[in-house]
């Protein structure tokens, strides 16, 4: 009996750990600034995919010429994925449509990309967005800049 309450104990002790360390991450990750909710769709295909599959949630920062996105579902330190802004290239933008809506924010806006022959779409909110356009197109004088 006092072998299973330890047992469960410990298990409750461990779900609350991770529980703190996601928030702490999300933290450490935020405490710079320049930080956005946005879900990730990567490399995909030519034919245009509406089953909300792919999306992954995330948190994207701006680090000088750089945008770092790291996913929130991880533990890991360091981005999932870094995005040089002169190998931005914007397509289009979307609303979500299909089932993509059950599968990102109410708010979000899609947004198709190209970044170093890469197809990719970000999801993030009308706020999030004019941030990133304003921030692709405050590149410095001879980088070129590809914004639809």
């Amino acid at each position: 009996m006092i072998l299973a309450l330890l047992v469960c104990g410990l298990i409750v002790v461990l779900i609350a750990v991770g529980l703190f360390v996601f928030g702490l991450r999300r933290r450490l990750i935020q405490r710079s600034g320049g930080t956005f909710d946005a879900s990730l769709r990567w490399d995909l295909p030519e034919e245009r995919d509406l089953s909300g599959k792919g999306w992954v949630y995330g948190v994207a920062r701006y680090n000088g010429d750089r945008l770092n996105w790291f996913r929130v579902f991880s533990y890991a330190p360091r981005p999932r994925r870094t995005l040089e802004r002169s190998a931005i290239e914007v397509v289009t933008r979307r609303a979500p449509e299909g089932e993509e809506e059950m599968a990102l924010l109410s708010d979000a806006v899609v947004l198709m990309c190209v970044h170093r022959g890469v197809r990719l779409e970000f999801a993030m909110t009308d706020d999030a967005l004019t941030g990133f356009l304003a921030w692709l197109e405050a590149a410095p004088p001879g980088q070129r800049v590809n914004v639809a």
